[in-house]
């Protein structure tokens, strides 16, 4: 049987391709060192401490179907959070819980995305760079993707405003990731009105992918739905976040959804055939995650601390941009796996190659200038880690 051509046409996912590349290549480790995965966005700071204790009073409930749309205490534990980080109310039929971001950020495209727009195939727009799951969620309903350069010269950040009218008249869904995942980069509530008015005069959805929303600099950074909400647009946005470099609990595989009644509604029951609703003790754990503060701030903390780490090793490199948000380095380099290979063959460091991340589109990756470094160790792990990588990368011109 053929498989059909819009996901047989997808390059091989990023990690695969790293471990292809790296095969066979022993790291040559100076006496003392040890390799070093900077690669993944698994967040390594300790979880909060009333996991399990949590999980193990509502060890029983493993014993009971879980409620689909998540249990009315999660609703509105995350809908307090929402208030409190964001000023905006929300009720509890305008909020769902997910098995993490990534099925959110699918499954929303298989619900909302029309089969045609304005009588033509529906278009997406994806920045570029970008997570994974964007594109495959525009080949999964049929759609154009429309890959959007997000580079140094744009801020870091796709310029849907650039793109033709006539190709906004088909788009139904512009994804858009802030803090943005590799770069770091944060949109302003400037360039969120910008978007949401380019959304309204154009009948399109924002799909809003905030999960590294709580690992800043200095500044909270602002949020789709609030600045939409402002506006009278809220119901141009979905907006979607998860505890899984929050609460450092990837491993939980637990975030919400939140938009208009009728977009939730339509997610709900699209999950009601096709969704797996998170464990009732797992809900549990993320009810009382979203309560908490004090976990979020001691890790974020950390996460501050790496960024001045990063600043005093690399902040004379040529093109290095100190981190806004999230909890990774966009590094600029000759070549992305070049880079990659000599790094583990010289210092057992594993980054990941910008062009993984990245399409292909008229000739020109925009990723491939570029490695992703995940600051996810300790800072004492980060601080030798990247002073190495400064020393093969950028201070050591031998091959």
């Amino acid at each position: 049987m053929a498989i059909p051509e819009r996901f047989s046409n997808l390059p091989e996912y990023a990690f695969p391709r790293l471990r292809a590349l790296l095969s066979g290549i022993e790291p040559d480790l100076r006496a003392g060192d040890a390799p070093m995965v900077m690669t993944i966005g698994e967040p390594r700071h300790e979880m909060p401490e009333f996991v399990g204790r949590v999980m193990e009073a509502h060890i029983g409930q493993f014993a009971k179907y879980p409620s689909n749309e998540g249990t009315p205490a999660l609703l509105d534990a995350i809908g307090n959070w929402l208030q409190r980080r964001y000023g905006i109310t929300m009720s509890a039929d305008r909020i769902m819980a997910l098995n993490g971001t990534r099925e959110g950020l699918f499954n929303a495209a298989l619900a909302l995305c029309p089969e045609t727009k304005n009588g033509q195939r529906p278009a997406i727009l994806v920045p570029n760079p970008f997570y994974q799951v964007y594109a495959v969620a525009a080949a999964a309903v049929g759609a154009d993707p429309i890959f959007v350069p997000a580079t140094p010269a744009t801020g870091n950040l796709p310029d849907y405003a650039a793109l033709p009218a006539d190709l906004l008249d088909r788009v139904a869904i512009a994804y858009l990731c802030s803090p943005a995942n590799p770069q770091g980069a944060v949109a302003s509530r400037d360039d969120l009105k910008t978007l949401l008015r380019l959304a309204e005069a154009h009948d399109f959805l924002i799909f809003a992918d905030e999960c590294y929303s709580e690992i800043y600099r200095d500044t909270p950074p602002p949020g789709a739905l609030a600045v939409a909400t402002e506006m009278g647009l809220a119901d141009r946005v979905v907006m979607f976040n998860s505890l899984s470099k929050r609460s450092n609990l990837p491993g939980l595989r637990s975030g919400f959804a939140a938009g208009s009644a009728a977009n939730i509604a339509l997610m709900r029951r699209l999950r009601s055939y096709a969704g797996a609703p998170l464990s009732l003790p797992a809900q549990a754990v993320s009810e009382a995650a979203w309560q908490d503060e004090a976990h979020v701030a001691a890790s974020r903390a950390l996460y501050q601390q790496k960024y001045r780490i990063a600043d005093r090793v690399l902040g004379n490199v040529p093109g290095y941009r100190p981190v806004e948000a999230g909890f990774f380095l966009w590094l600029p380099v000759a070549d992305g796996e070049e880079a990659a290979v000599k790094l583990w063959r010289r210092a057992g460091i594993q980054v990941l190659p910008g062009a993984y991340l990245s399409r292909e589109v008229g000739g020109e990756n925009p990723g491939r200038g570029f490695v992703r470094v995940a600051l996810v160790a300790s800072p004492d792990e980060t601080d030798t880690a990247l002073t190495r990588l400064r020393e093969v990368l950028y201070d050591d011109d031998q091959d």
